[in-house]
């Protein structure tokens, strides 16, 4: 199984709204979302990945075939000055629990140097399970996870969990 991130070009902008409506609705679950009138939950920061500097849009593809998206930005959701922040990282149930996760996220970290920040929602069962197991091995043990930490409010008022690590440290 071979698995890339491609970086997702302005043309393909479509591409990606469609899996971030996917993304969104299985969010839903934890944060209790709206969607609008149109029927659809929106992503207000899309169009942001193509008229400001260090936002990255990558699609995740395995063995050629669309299988989610991770999307790097700088903007810390924690009090703290990091570097770069995964702000959205979904994988399509198709590709779950085969290693595409972890893959995907592992080349989404060795895609740039310095200090990290992710944010969980800490009722999201598999992705708690998931980003634990993920962080502590990419990182080898070298990361901080702060849970409930202040100011991260999702839609449903409950506290983020955030990981920090720098990555520098892990390539040597």
């Amino acid at each position: 199984m071979k698995i890339e991130l491609q970086e997702v070009e302005l043309e393909e902008k479509e591409i990606l709204k469609n899996l971030l409506e996917k993304y969104e609705y299985e969010f839903s679950q934890w944060t209790n979302k709206e969607v609008n009138k149109l029927g659809l939950y929106g992503y207000e920061y899309l169009d942001y990945y193509w008229t400001e500097k260090r936002r990255y849009p990558f699609f995740i593809m395995v063995d050629g075939q669309l299988a989610g998206f991770v999307m790097i930005n700088d903007f810390p959701e924690a009090d703290e000055e990091v570097d770069y922040v995964i702000s959205e990282f979904f994988v399509m149930y198709k590709y779950r629990r085969l290693g595409v996760g972890r893959v995907a996220a592992f080349k989404a970290f060795d895609s740039f140097s310095g200090r990290w920040q992710l944010k969980r929602h800490p009722k999201n069962k598999a992705s708690v399970y998931f980003w634990d197991k993920v962080v502590k091995e990419y990182t080898k043990g070298d990361y901080r996870l702060i849970e409930g930490y202040m100011d991260t409010e999702y839609e449903d008022g409950t506290l983020g969990d955030v990981f920090f690590f720098d990555n520098r440290k892990v390539k040597g």
